[in-house]
């Protein structure tokens, strides 16, 4: 099953994220309407909301630091799209 367009969407732009081509801030905002369109539940704006808050004080740090980890954001915000897909397919 193919996801709906602003998972897909999301997707590319989290790829495009990681490899640099799109600052965090850009994501975040891009984020934030991409899944406004979806009929999820609640709790995935909000743990949504949560992490791109996160990743966006995150994005003032030059360098990993002890409290915000990028990467760690980043693969968060993977499980998030992953969970958010089987959640409108049903599953």
């Amino acid at each position: 099953m193919t996801a709906p367009a602003p998972l897909a969407a999301l997707q590319l732009q989290l790829d495009a994220l990681r490899s640099g081509q799109l600052r965090a801030a850009d994501f975040s905002q891009a984020a934030r309407v991409q899944t406004a369109m979806l009929a999820l539940p609640p709790r995935y704006a909000d743990v949504l909301h949560q992490l791109l808050d996160r990743l966006e004080s995150s994005a003032l740090f030059a360098e990993e630091s002890c409290s915000f980890s990028q990467q760690g954001l980043l693969d968060s915000l993977q499980l998030w799209l992953d969970k958010a897909g089987r959640q409108l397919a049903g599953r």
